[in-house]
């Protein structure tokens, strides 16, 4: 019904990410290759046939369009009472930072993961504390090392945990278990839990993703969870995000963050889109994920026959792919740098992901099957012409 074939030229668009010159293939930032399924944009049609744009509230309409969504996608119960508009995940991150913790704290993250929580933790003046996840090469697999995360979280200065839920880079969704026992761990020491749930939708069949608004209630006295359609529609530009809190107490707090911070109020578009990704985009994110599914397959296929040893090092979420480059190279930077340079193919090096990301690159898969066949050809030549430096 939809298409997921086209390739688009998107330079000369103000796209961050197709920005560069002509020969370059950029599949490094996290937006999608994909337009946007045609009832979303209907939608910001039908808002901009009446050119009377001053400022706007949020609707009860935009929260059970979420609501409804995690009932029919999820299975999970939230109630609207729960939920805060922001304008975006990040943003909210960093005001609820500042919100809940002083600077010179310490908020926990476990490592590789999304870069900008660093930002977002030491442009605010706290520090980072990392938990590295644990990472068996033999089966190219990450786990959580419970007693390091509990010695960082005991930590006295240790207020808040960002985690990540589907995790990025990894590609991999906590389970129930898991997420109870990290929630635990942070009750019984007293630090707040702020879930970045943006890519919840992108889950590649099981294990499925599980909500941490899902648990009982007892354990969510202390967490914030947030969620946006910007992953799963393709529309970050829209800056629209939802945080649940289902703590009266706790919400509050954060509400009046948000509005000190200038995030509550929703630009033009924000409310109309929102409305009509989860009202209306059930479908397309159906096919989507075939087409994400599809292009896991071929990838998997392209490392069937390589010449050079690369694993991939991806759960079943995201549509970001993480590999192991570490039988090459131990500065993943270096390789990107190289990559780009004889091929013109952007990837993302693991290196800004800390932990052991500096062994990994990540490659965004997002894109037309035609566009990952060009881009796996440019990442294969750009692997077999590597040497690496003689300090790595």
């Amino acid at each position: 019904m939809y298409d997921f074939t086209k390739v688009v030229d998107r330079s000369h668009t103000n796209s961050v990410k197709w920005q560069g010159t002509d020969n370059e293939l950029p599949l490094s930032i996290a937006d999608m290759e994909f337009a946007v399924a045609p009832e979303i944009v209907k939608a910001m049609h039908t808002k901009l046939t009446t050119p009377y744009f001053g400022y706007e509230y949020v609707p009860l309409a935009f929260f059970q369009a979420i609501s409804e969504w995690y009932q029919t996608q999820h299975q999970t119960q939230i109630s609207t009472a729960w939920m805060l508009f922001c304008n975006g995940v990040v943003p909210a991150l960093s005001s609820m930072i500042r919100r809940l913790s002083q600077p010179g704290d310490q908020v926990v993250v476990q490592t590789p993961v999304y870069d900008i929580f660093f930002h977002s933790i030491e442009n605010n003046g706290r520090h980072v504390l990392e938990s590295p996840l644990s990472y068996d090469p033999h089966q190219a697999h990450y786990s959580i090392d419970w007693a390091d995360l509990e010695a960082k979280l005991a930590q006295p200065l240790s207020k808040i945990m960002l985690l990540c839920n589907p995790h990025n880079p990894i590609g991999r969704v906590w389970s129930r278990v898991e997420l109870q026992n990290i929630i635990q761990l942070c009750q019984q020491y007293h630090v707040w839990l702020i879930s970045d749930e943006i890519h919840g939708d992108l889950v590649l069949g099981q294990p499925a993703y599980t909500p941490v608004a899902a648990l009982p209630p007892a354990l969510l006295t202390n967490v914030a969870a947030c969620i946006s359609p910007s992953k799963t529609f393709n529309l970050a530009a829209l800056h629209s995000a939802c945080v649940i809190v289902p703590d009266p107490d706790l919400r509050a707090t954060i509400s009046r963050g948000f509005n000190n911070d200038e995030l509550a109020e929703p630009n033009l578009l924000a409310v109309p889109a929102t409305i009509a990704a989860y009202q209306q985009g059930q479908t397309w994110l159906q096919e989507l994920l075939q087409v994400l599914t599809a292009n896991r397959q071929q990838v998997t296929a392209w490392l069937n026959q390589l010449p050079v040893n690369l694993q991939l090092a991806s759960a079943n979420a995201t549509y970001l792919l993480w590999f192991d480059v570490s039988s090459m190279t131990a500065n993943a930077q270096e390789l990107a740098t190289f990559i780009k340079q004889q091929t013109g193919l952007i990837l993302n090096a693991g290196n800004v992901y800390r932990g052991n990301g500096a062994h990994f690159l990540r490659l965004n898969s997002a894109c037309p099957p035609a566009m990952l066949k060009q881009a796996l050809s440019r990442f294969q030549t750009g692997l077999i012409n590597f040497v690496p430096s003689k300090n790595h």
